[in-house]
């Protein structure tokens, strides 16, 4: 898991990351993706008491067993494939997809390709 301290803003500037933030922000997230250490890369861009939004990089083959969240998540799938699966029901995931799973929902995830996501 990694987490970073700076961005690169839409176009290609570099700003700290926000974990906690009232200012706008804009990032390429095609930019952002990173694939280069084995599993799970999250990259924080903005988290607050009302708000998370991350983008997710997941390897290839990498599997995250069922698990719930305690608030309500969304998906926003950006490149590779992989299958979601909510309470026992598969969703394929790929380029444009979107998610919504209500707080306390069961699921996991199976990344078949690398896979990277905006997880909000």
């Amino acid at each position: 898991m990694t987490h970073p301290t700076q961005l690169e803003t839409a176009s290609n500037q570099q700003v700290p990351a926000a974990e906690t933030t009232t200012a706008s922000l804009s990032v390429q997230l095609k930019n952002q993706i990173d694939y280069s250490k084995p599993g799970v890369t999250r990259k924080v861009l903005i988290k607050n008491q009302t708000s998370s939004f991350m983008l997710m990089c997941i390897t290839a083959g990498t599997v995250l067993p069922e698990h719930t969240a305690p608030r309500n998540v969304s998906l926003t799938i950006l490149e590779g494939y992989g299958c979601l699966t909510i309470e026992g029901k598969e969703v394929r995931l790929e380029p444009g997809v979107f998610v919504y799973m209500p707080a306390n929902t069961p699921h996991s995830l199976r990344a078949d390709e690398n896979l990277a996501f905006l997880h909000t």
